[in-house]
């Protein structure tokens, strides 16, 4: 597994706690966003479509910590936006691992062979770059040529420094299995300590809203990828939550394990849906109606969502909730090479998306150049 033992103990033994304590919702990991501005402008990304004036703010180190203090969970990821365009990130992840939070940092690494430097190497600490597969692909969907080797240029100098650092990667419609596949043998050969991995969600205000995957399409294309693994290959998530991506689990969303703290407050109810903002962590969990989503309440935003930030906390509460979970999980963790003979049909399959693929375009960003941002 591409998680330490460290790691594993330390959300194991926060999850019983809270089974023993009673309680039904509890966070995992929190989403910290210290400012939304980035210096990508990717077309399936529903983050970055704000006026200028809403771009520029960032949260103070001062906040973030309150907020991590509030939630209490064990894991904190800082997606964004970019974080490492935020003039005080070195502080703010700081103040994380002094207060032994294990930290993702993620980032399209464009600036972190630059800004590398204002970290220090910490089990606490791991960057988990954002790599949507090999070369021509992960550019594509970006929308930023030579995105790709930015990235890896990055990567190596992390990895050089002693640096925790993943890879995550979010696949739509029209990703080839092989292709992906492939990568995950590049990034193993590079030496980075796990992959995760995820659908993408069909944020409302995206400019592409065609590339989507539907639950049966992403099924069949995670079948195609996950199964009949390469003994190399590590993944940073649970594998239930991998199963689950195949279909061979189903899951209830449970928003609440990865709740949303960002400069308007927290979210409701999660990372992708908007349905208003609260000023405490304690009214989110009180007030928000969470039978309202899902895909069991039928709510259309929820219908073909299987991201991480909705399940992966269900996979895992899935482990310690029966000695079943438990046993399933242990099994994967040992037995994870996941024969299937159809599966391997699968890759041999031409890849057709639902909708036709466009070249890639470079769009407008809402923030200056790339040089104009450093700080």
């Amino acid at each position: 597994m591409g998680v330490p033992v460290s790691q594993m103990w330390t959300v194991a033994t926060y999850v019983v706690k809270q089974k023993l304590k009673g309680r039904q919702r509890y966070p995992l990991v929190l989403m910290l966003e210290p400012l939304l501005r980035c210096n990508l402008a990717c077309a399936g990304c529903g983050k970055i479509q704000y006026p200028a004036h809403v771009l520029k703010k960032n949260l103070s180190p001062e906040e973030c910590f309150r907020a991590v203090e509030e939630c209490g969970a064990p894991m904190v990821s800082i997606p964004g936006g970019e974080p490492l365009l935020h003039p005080q990130i070195g502080e703010i992840v700081a103040g994380l691992v002094g207060r032994r939070k294990y930290v993702y940092l993620c980032t399209n690494a464009l600036l972190l062979k630059e800004k590398v430097g204002l970290f220090q190497p910490s089990k606490y600490l791991t960057f988990s770059v954002h790599l949507d597969g090999q070369r021509e692909h992960h550019d594509f969907s970006v929308c930023r040529e030579g995105g790709f080797d930015l990235a890896m240029a990055g990567i190596r100098e992390a990895l050089r420094r002693g640096f925790r650092v993943t890879t995550n990667t979010t696949l739509f419609d029209g990703a080839d299995p092989n292709s992906v596949r492939a990568f995950f043998d590049e990034m193993m050969e590079l030496g980075i300590e796990g992959m995760m991995l995820s659908p993408g969600y069909s944020y409302e205000k995206a400019p592409d809203q065609q590339r989507f995957l539907g639950r049966a399409r992403t099924r069949r294309l995670f079948r195609a990828i996950l199964s009949n693994r390469k003994p190399d290959w590590r993944f940073n998530q649970s594998p239930l939550f991998l199963e689950f991506l195949m279909g061979r689990r189903n899951y209830a969303c449970t928003p609440w394990g990865m709740p949303t703290y960002n400069i308007f407050g927290w979210q409701k109810p999660c990372y992708l849906l908007q349905d208003g903002y609260v000023d405490t962590f304690a009214e989110l969990i009180d007030t928000t109606k969470w039978q309202d989503y899902g895909t069991e309440s039928g709510n259309p935003k929820c219908a073909n969502c299987m991201v991480h930030s909705g399940y992966e906390a269900s996979a895992v509460n899935d482990t310690f909730s029966s000695l079943g979970g438990l046993f399933a999980t242990v099994r994967a963790i040992f037995s994870r090479r996941y024969e299937d003979a159809g599966a391997r049909e699968l890759l041999r399959e031409p890849v057709r998306p639902v909708h036709a693929v466009v070249p890639l375009t470079q769009l407008e960003s809402s923030v200056k150049p790339l040089e104009e941002t450093r700080v």
